[in-house]
């Protein structure tokens, strides 16, 4: 296979030419640069490309063609190459079904003629689209390879860990695989080793640990220092973006995760209502960017390690890890986000990793080729994994309690699922138990109007349901409320123990728990919005307040 594409097509042969030449100067190491005038070649052309196994990276189409319009040729470009970027080459006058197109053919970016100078008005939309596009893109693949069973629960959690990281992985079932086979023999490796995981140097694990792997990917497990002005329990938005903040305001600082970075937002397969992204983006590339932001910064990343407990010592916060090793702190911030709430129904716990998921739809969505899934919840994490996993299975069942999706859902998602095919929402509906052998094979459903119970096929479960703050190591005498949820600020003045624990002579600061220095943002804090703009607000928000209890040491 030969250099990524990048596809042009103009009637204007003038504007073709044009177009061509400022590609070709920028981009010719590293892509090739294909042009057309006309739409039939153009759809000729794409299908031996796909036929011979090429890759389109960026397709650039002009609106106002006599063939075709532009926004209609983008829609069939998408068959053959849906994950090229698209991008509408508009006159002033067509901007209007550039904005349409946005919605109605997943519009990455329009551009507007002229575009001179090329380095301020094309280059860099290009470069970002082109950015954005590699960090998903799969060549011919030489990295990381895990090879497991299907429904191995531990297959699962590896995988989780990799995708969540954003590392890229080959995964090969060991049962069906031509290729799993080969290196099974190869590297004489037995059912009991499994999952195994073949890095890139050649290193094979057998059924390895988190953290085995961790360190074989370059991520840090051990810390640099001893005291850090600012320790960061969370690699959520919400400590994302306080990551981003302390280190890039001089102060020492150091993020702790337990799994991966991004917290439940970096699982959402589109983000829509993020300010300044127009088309939306995935939670996986905002997680790329702000921790490559972070990292720029000097913000140190512990991961994968969790926090047993915080202990104080003189005014100094001593963090102690799950290990049993310590390090200290001036201040810190709980950003550690919410789990998804477990589901006690009969059979859950049995197939949980087994063809029954929390959350992890981009993980599992490749394995649903033509199957029939159910998605379980109706909040907007539920609604944006419906929509990416109608892209590969058959049928995506929504089903929840209430009659539709309208009290739980943003407008933007109910009007998607409500136009997408082989979506279907099940209201008024609940589990009664999941069912099946060495993994899930059907569901048990009950329609609480009528109380008719029924059993349905199905290849797999993606659970979405409510909000369980994970706070159970949080101790000292931080004050949560009746679910967990951390109290901040003045309203803890209304907490009947808040007088015998708060001994400091001001109010705490807006998001400071009752133990003085250690602040609390994002979905964890009581009170808190729920959305991924709130809890980088309050992420970014939190240093401030660090920085003035910092000031009184």
């Amino acid at each position: 296979m030969g250099l990524p594409i990048i596809f042009s097509i103009d009637d204007d042969l003038q504007v073709l030419r044009a177009i061509s030449r400022d590609l070709k100067a920028h981009y010719r190491d590293n892509y090739r640069v294909l042009s057309t005038s006309s739409v039939s070649e153009a759809m000729e052309s794409l299908l031996d490309l796909q036929n011979r196994g090429e890759e389109v990276a960026i397709f650039i189409s002009d609106q106002r063609m006599p063939e075709m319009q532009g926004v209609d040729f983008l829609e069939k470009a998408m068959v053959l190459f849906p994950f090229a970027k698209r991008v509408l080459l508009t006159a002033y006058s067509d901007t209007e079904a550039a904005i349409k197109a946005i919605n109605d053919v997943g519009l990455d970016y329009y551009l507007m003629k002229p575009w001179d100078p090329p380095e301020e008005k094309l280059y860099p939309a290009v470069d970002e689209l082109l950015r954005d596009w590699q960090a998903n893109y799969r060549p011919d693949f030489t990295g990381i390879k895990v090879i497991g069973y299907q429904f191995s629960p531990k297959s699962h959690e590896i995988k989780d860990f990799l995708a969540g990281n954003l590392v890229p992985y080959m995964w090969l079932d060991a049962a069906s695989s031509e290729a799993g086979k080969q290196i099974i023999a190869t590297n004489n490796l037995c059912p009991v080793d499994f999952p195994a995981v073949i890095f890139e140097n050649g290193t094979v694990l057998k059924t390895p640990s988190l953290i085995d792997i961790a360190s074989q990917i370059g991520l840090n497990a051990k810390v640099k220092q001893q005291i850090y002005d600012v320790i960061i329990i969370g690699a959520g938005p919400a400590g994302l973006a306080a990551s981003v903040y302390g280190a890039s305001e001089g102060l020492s600082t150091l993020l702790i995760e337990r799994k991966a970075p991004g917290g439940q937002a970096g699982t959402s397969s589109r983000i829509e209502n993020y300010l300044g992204f127009p088309t939306g983006l995935s939670g996986a590339e905002l997680t790329r960017r702000a921790v490559t932001q972070a990292a720029r910064f000097g913000t140190e990343v512990l991961s994968p390690q969790s926090v047993k407990e915080i202990k104080l010592k003189d005014k100094y916060k001593t963090i102690v890890l799950e290990d049993g090793s310590e390090i200290n702190a001036k201040a810190v911030v709980i950003t550690t986000g919410v789990d998804y709430r477990k589901l006690e129904t009969k059979g859950i716990g049995e197939f949980t990793g087994r063809g029954i998921y929390y959350g992890a739809a981009s993980t599992e969505a490749s394995s649903c080729g033509n199957k029939d899934v159910y998605v379980l919840g109706g909040g907007n994490s539920a609604g944006q994994a419906a929509m990416y996993l109608s892209k590969f299975a058959r049928n995506v069942y929504v089903i929840v309690r209430k009659n539709d999706l309208t009290s739980s859902m943003s407008s933007y998602l109910i009007d998607q699922i409500s136009n997408t095919d082989n979506i279907r929402v099940l209201g008024c509906t609940e589990i009664l138990e999941a069912k099946g052998s060495d993994h899930l094979e059907g569901l048990a459903l009950v329609d609480l109007n009528t109380g008719e119970e029924r059993e349905v096929p199905a290849d797999a479960l993606f659970i979405f349901i409510g909000a369980r703050p994970y706070t159970d190591w949080v101790g000292l005498e931080i004050l949560k409320n009746s679910k967990g949820f951390i109290e901040t600020g003045r309203d803890m003045k209304a907490h009947e123990r808040f007088g015998q624990i708060w001994k400091m002579q001001r109010d705490p600061y807006l998001l400071e728990t009752s133990s003085p220095g250690i602040f609390a943002a994002g979905d964890v804090r009581a009170g808190a919005m729920n959305r991924v703009t709130s809890a980088v607000g309050e992420g970014s928000m939190s240093i401030s307040f660090v920085h003035q209890y910092l000031n009184e040491i």
